[in-house]
């Protein structure tokens, strides 16, 4: 089957993660430079069969876009170019942040380890990604 990727869009870093090939979990992947993530999703979209791209979307409190919302609509209208017979998915992406750091330090990860932002970028999407197949998976 086919995997679906999640993306944690930053201005200067994107964190990946992947599906498994059933789509009950995701597992953090790479983090990319943001001007890199184009090419590298198209060398992983080679490799691996895609169906799904699910896209972390920074949201206010009160439920209204964040400022980096902007940042992530130019990156949108980027991947449905570069891909256009994949569809797109957006996650809300509040908290993610936080959730990577506590996955991190449940998990034992080294505090110099926790300290890469490279790291919080990948597990947060992974998070995006897992809270998509969480919630399309248990209809």
């Amino acid at each position: 089957m086919d995997r679906m990727i999640g993306i944690d869009y930053g201005r200067a870093r994107v964190g990946v993660a992947m599906s498994d090939p059933l789509g009950i979990f995701a597992s953090p992947l790479e983090t990319v430079p943001s001007a890199k993530i184009i090419d590298y999703l198209q060398k992983l979209s080679a490799s691996q069969p895609v169906s799904r791209f699910v896209v972390g979307y920074p949201m206010n409190l009160n439920g209204r876009p964040a400022e980096a919302a902007a940042d992530v609509d130019i990156f949108l209208r980027q991947l449905a170019k570069a891909f256009p017979q994949i569809p797109v998915s957006l996650e809300d992406e509040r908290f993610t942040s936080v959730l990577a750091h506590r996955a991190m330090i449940d998990g034992g990860m080294k505090k110099s380890e926790r300290r890469k932002k490279e790291s919080v970028d990948r597990i947060s999407a992974a998070i995006i990604l897992q809270s998509f197949l969480d919630k399309n998976t248990e209809k």
